[in-house]
């Protein structure tokens, strides 16, 4: 049984090595995984981006952010020039380990316009409408 199935069938508190579940992580072709960014108190979902494996590790290892920027093929330490920083609050994995969701105490806007998230064009009635602006 793969380690996805395993960790279905478990029981609340079971365990399993990091090292084992980071490499069972089904990567996709490019080495990369889907990383949602949510604000840990309040729930509000700040960005999608992504991670490969060194990312992700760095992340865990230092409470930091990091990301993989696939525009510039290289580690992406979120705040690293802005200042906007994010803080780990806790990582989870979805159920069969192709996302993770990433709990974070955001300094200042997490999208790089200045907003507060990067989910500011909402779609309604046929329309894309922009729903705030940078703070």
């Amino acid at each position: 049984m793969n380690l996805w199935l395993q960790l279905e069938q478990a029981g609340l508190g079971d365990s399993r090595p990091l090292a084992e579940v980071l490499a069972a992580i089904p990567w996709n072709a490019d080495g990369l995984i889907a990383a949602i960014a949510q604000q840990h108190d309040s729930g509000e979902v700040l960005m999608l981006a992504w991670m490969n494996r060194a990312a992700l590790e760095e992340t865990l290892a230092s409470g930091q952010v990091c990301y993989w920027s696939r525009s510039r093929q290289q580690l992406w330490r979120k705040g690293e020039t802005s200042g906007h920083r994010q803080r780990l609050v806790e990582a989870r994995l979805d159920c069969d380990g192709d996302a993770v969701l990433l709990l974070v105490e955001q300094q200042g806007p997490a999208c790089h316009t200045g907003r507060p998230n990067c989910f500011y064009n909402a779609i309604r009635n046929e329309r894309v409408c922009v729903i705030s602006v940078p703070q």
